[in-house]
């Protein structure tokens, strides 16, 4: 990837106070993927009434549910090479038209006629979203210094489950005064603004935005290791967190230049698939918790769409406080929050088997589930920024993301296909099995660490 030209019009200089824009774009960030993780979720909302209209099975509704995350991963690791070879200034023209594209397929899923169109708009938004991701993480990468990256990454993993906290509220709300085709109208709106937005706010670099002064520019560099891997990167050392170091199996590790060092790393893939089975279980709460709600518990639309809120208004927490806490209080480690994470999502499916009916106690164990599995989750998508250069890391956390797209695309099918031969009893314990597998490779995994401080 060519190297960003500096703007010669930046309005102030290197001793003047920084203009923190970068947190501008962070809210921009923040609020294109909130709308895109909302629109993707809605049709949890909307299914139980598309299964009534349609005739839908549990084991086709999981299919449906899938089709996007499979068009998802498809396209991440193209779009992670995509990201890596072309200019800064193409990668910025292209991401707005990637927004439009989602809001274009939410709006005619509202049109929908069939199940066969049904499916074919849900690949669309999928292929439309699937670049969208990677755009975030990368412009984060760039954006912000190394002792910031965790926070924002936790902040751009929180709009993730913001979405889906406002969905269904919402969605009840429109389904009670129109019905379901209007939800997907109501939310393809908003991408369509922040698109233009974007476009005329948003720069791939702070060294190209008019709005980031040379002290901003250079407190962002200030951290930031140099993007090819030979080049020495001692600046500042890292405190020793002892018997935590040992356990977590922190090491000096060099950082990945090449495509081939990319797909050959353990670390990469391991990670990929630990995060499979994260975004697994959280689809399964996004797209089925609704139903369970419904056909399980009993509750009416009104309760169930403030209690399946309750896993993402955790999980908004959790994604920030991980990511806080891995780069303030660990000092950049990425791995400690996700094995925790992990092993406290294994406590909470087993105890959703024996979740009463009481809305109180279920909302809050659904906000704890939700908590607690979201804790890990910035780590996920922060933690290849440690193991690869700048320019790498694209296409490490394109890989990253198929592992948990793929994850992520065959759960809710899973579900559907355990729903009509057992109960929701088998489900938690089929989550409760993933959160298990995502603990014991990520255990397997080592913790980069260099003197550059830019993990």
């Amino acid at each position: 990837m060519s190297n960003p030209v500096p703007n010669l019009e930046r309005p102030a200089a290197v001793t003047g106070k920084r203009t923190n824009f970068r947190w501008v774009v962070m809210g921009l960030i923040f609020a294109v993927w909130a709308i895109a993780c909302a629109d993707r979720a809605n049709l949890g909302m909307a299914l139980p009434f598309m299964r009534k209209e349609f005739g839908i099975s549990n084991t086709e509704a999981g299919a449906i549910v899938s089709l996007f995350a499979f068009s998802y991963a498809i396209v991440q690791i193209p779009a992670g090479l995509f990201y890596k070879r072309v200019s800064l200034q193409t990668a910025r023209k292209i991401f707005p038209g990637f927004l439009l594209m989602v809001s274009v397929f939410t709006a005619l899923m509202g049109t929908t006629s069939s199940t066969f169109l049904l499916k074919l708009y849900r690949v669309g938004l999928g292929v439309a979203e699937g670049p969208l991701g990677i755009g975030c993480t990368n412009l984060i990468n760039r954006w912000f210094p190394a002792k910031e990256k965790g926070t924002a990454t936790g902040l751009w993993i929180a709009a993730s489950k913001l979405g889906p906290v406002v969905v269904p509220p919402i969605c009840i709300v429109i389904v009670e005064m129109f019905g379901w085709r209007e939800i997907f109208y109501a939310f393809a709106f908003p991408g369509i603004i922040l698109a233009v937005l974007w476009f005329f706010l948003v720069k791939t670099s702070p060294a190209d935005s008019k709005f980031c002064n040379q002290a901003e520019v250079e407190y962002i560099q200030s951290e930031q290791a140099p993007t090819v891997a030979a080049a020495p990167v001692a600046v500042r050392k890292h405190r020793d967190l002892g018997w935590l170091d040992r356990l977590n199996r922190t090491k000096k590790i060099p950082r990945l230049a090449t495509e081939g060092q990319v797909f050959r790393s353990w670390n990469v893939l391991g990670n990929a698939i630990g995060y499979g089975c994260m975004i697994g279980i959280s689809n399964v709460f996004m797209m089925w918790i609704p139903t369970y709600l419904m056909t399980v518990k009993g509750f009416a639309s009104i309760k169930m769409g403030f209690l399946a809120s309750a896993p993402f208004m955790g999980a908004v927490i959790g994604n920030t406080l991980g990511g806080w806490i891995s780069d303030r209080l660990l000092d950049k480690r990425r791995k400690p929050t996700m094995l925790i994470g992990a092993l406290c999502t294994i406590i909470m499916m087993g105890a959703l088997v024996y979740a009463p009916n009481n809305a109180a106690y279920l909302g809050f164990m659904l906000f704890m589930a939700g908590l607690l599995l979201g804790f890990g989750y910035a780590g996920f998508s922060v933690y290849p920024m440690g193991l690869t250069t700048k320019d790498a890391y694209p296409l490490a956390f394109g890989i990253v993301n198929t592992g948990g797209q793929l994850g992520g695309a065959c759960a809710p099918l899973i579900v559907g296909i355990i729903l009509d031969a057992y109960s929701w009893n088998a489900v938690f314990i089929y989550l409760a099995l993933s959160s298990v597998l995502c603990f014991t490779v990520l255990a397997t995994i080592d913790e980069p660490i260099d003197d550059a401080g830019d993990i």
